[in-house]
């Protein structure tokens, strides 16, 4: 479960236009010059925008969006720590607009989420907060690591027979995306459903409501989120579910006026869990493994350096967090980085921009795993809607390298690696692929040639 505060989404969009089209538009960053932020040129390489938007422009309103493009640490940590001043209302709302045939698709799944975490600003949240994070606090995280071995173990013996059998593998689909969906499905006690099921319900949720699908995959994603649905609202609804699990717990709370918790809101808090605790996270590990794999020299002193896994895992989230920017709406005229802004401002925060500020990091485009402020970054928000799975994330992302380092310390990455696809969502980014080889004797039978190709002439994933 990972970055920033609590991922969970609502399809608050209306049929138009999408409001991040730039065809056409010359004029989308002003005299910064146009900016996509589901551009194939922003996805890959993010850096040089947030650099200039951070030094010219740190509070800068984007005309193509209408929102406020908010880049500097300290106003981020500033937005983050008044949410009086900042709400998080407009944390779900939909970044496209969704068309009439995907809205009815959800409606006759009753699909609907209320304000539970992520986009809740009243009295009710610190206390669904405190029962969420209950199932994630130090000791259970700390009981957690030999699950999280054994899983990662298993997944691995599936790499490691593809690696002898063909000389590749690729490292997303069968570690990272998979590892913290099982996981915490033996954490919080669900059972009865296929992991790779439970995986494609969440990366539906993403896509349609964070992404900018056209109708027609509009429509094919709504019908898995209505699965997703319609499996969580039974899901809540079977009052056999025991007091002390997830669900139970949820279902026993009590709202600050005495009031039981109503369904829909058990589903929203739900949601927002089996979304953030294994889509977000297997995006971390995806990016923590291509750094590592990447990094001259790093990848077989991660298996065994005491801490380096670890710090390694806090450089990426400073550097590349999956969660990339998180929204904020003002609840009055207030000034932030020098720049007045009006009541019912949208706010784009730019988090991985904020780990990149060379006013909090030195030197900030180098990887340095022994950076001694490293644990400063703002990938998992801060203040009252601070990650609550944060230490889980963590635990697994560097757990799953130091795990992947040790069975296979002398994997690579495949050639052409740097050109898998990129997840490229509003807020969300990671590597889609992690193509990797594993030398073999040079007389063996499958031994690749010296562009990475199998004896067989296929050529590795890249």
């Amino acid at each position: 479960m990972t970055s920033a505060p609590d991922v969970a989404l609502s399809p608050a969009g209306t049929v138009g236009t999408c409001p991040y089209d730039h065809a056409g538009r010359d004029d989308a960053l002003g005299p910064l010059g146009p900016l996509d932020l589901f551009g194939e040129d922003f996805v890959r390489d993010p850096y040089p925008r947030l650099d200039r938007l951070r030094a010219d422009a740190p509070v800068h309103h984007d005309p193509a969006t209408g929102l406020w493009l908010v880049s500097r640490y300290e106003d981020i940590r500033r937005v983050l720590l008044d949410p009086a001043a900042f709400r998080p209302d407009n944390a779900q709302h939909a970044i496209t607009p969704l068309g009439v045939p995907a809205l009815r698709i959800l409606a006759r799944a009753g699909f609907r989420l209320g304000p539970a975490l992520a986009n809740n600003a009243t009295e009710s949240h610190p206390g669904l907060r405190r029962v969420v994070t209950r199932f994630f606090n130090a000791r259970r995280v700390a009981a957690s690591v030999p699950v999280i071995e054994r899983v990662a173990g298993e997944l691995l013996g599936t790499v490691r027979a593809e690696l002898d059998a063909t000389g590749r593998s690729d490292l997303f689909p069968a570690f990272a995306h998979l590892l913290p969906c099982r996981v915490m499905m033996e954490l919080l006690g669900v059972e009865g459903l296929d992991a790779g099921t439970l995986v494609r319900w969440s990366d539906a949720s993403l896509e349609l409501f964070w992404g900018r699908p056209s109708p027609e995959r509009q429509r094919e994603l709504a019908v898995l989120v209505a699965e997703f649905h319609t499996w969580l609202t039974a899901l809540v609804g079977d009052r056999t579910a025991p007091a002390d699990s997830f669900v139970g717990a949820l279902n026993r709370h009590r709202l600050p006026d005495g009031t039981p918790v109503d369904p829909r809101t058990v589903v929203s808090a739900c949601f927002f869990v089996f979304v953030a605790g294994q889509s977000t996270t297997g995006q971390l590990i995806s990016t923590v493994l291509h750094r590592a794999l990447a990094e001259p020299g790093l990848w077989p002193r991660t298996g065994h350096e005491e801490g380096l896994a670890g710090a390694w895992v806090d450089e990426v989230l400073r550097r590349e967090p999956p969660v990339t920017s998180w929204r904020r709406v003002t609840a009055h005229p207030v000034e932030l980085g020098g720049v007045a802004l009006p009541a019912g401002a949208e706010l784009l925060l730019m988090l991985m921009g904020s780990g990149s500020d060379p006013e909090v990091f030195d030197d900030p485009g180098r990887m340095l795993p022994d950076r001694a402020n490293g644990r400063l970054h703002l990938a998992f928000g801060v203040g009252r809607h601070r990650c609550p799975g944060a230490s889980l994330a963590r635990t697994e992302a560097a757990v799953a390298l130091r795990a992947a380092a040790r069975h296979l310390p002398a994997l690579r990455l495949a050639p052409k690696a740097d050109r898998a696809p990129v997840l490229g969502l509003l807020s969300f980014r990671a590597p889609l692929r992690v193509p990797v080889v594993e030398p073999v004797p040079a007389d063996g039978p499958d031994a690749p040639d010296d562009t990475g190709a199998p004896a067989d002439g296929l050529a590795p994933p890249g």
